[in-house]
């Protein structure tokens, strides 16, 4: 059973830093790309970081030089370091492949000015 299970969210003061992991099952970990992926209510659901299993990582524009994404392949578990946070950055997090082909439960992430 494939599972992905974020953890980490809360509400932080525009500024302020946050991490979020996600503990993903080893069978979709070892040979996938793994992603963020961020959504606000009336939104699709956006790709943010993306990771390789090699370590390569890309951005999307919004987040670039802001957020890193990291991944440690012995835990089976990917990272989302969220630095200078904005309001614009609240949303529902998750993590999957990318493409992605599953869904965790997401996190949620509130920054207030």
């Amino acid at each position: 059973q494939v599972q992905l299970v974020e953890s980490g969210g809360g509400l932080v003061q525009t500024g302020e830093s946050l991490r979020l992991s996600c503990a993903a099952s080893r069978s979709i970990f070892s040979i996938n790309v793994m992603g963020w992926y961020r959504q606000v209510p009336g939104k699709q659901r956006t790709l943010v970081a993306r990771i390789t299993t090699g370590g390569i990582t890309n951005y999307a524009d919004s987040v670039k030089g802001r957020f890193t994404i990291s991944r440690d392949n012995a835990k089976s578990t990917v990272y989302l370091q969220m630095d200078s946070r904005k309001p614009e950055d609240t949303a529902v997090y998750y993590c999957s492949t990318v493409p992605p082909r599953y869904w965790g439960q997401g996190a949620q992430v509130t920054v207030s000015s």
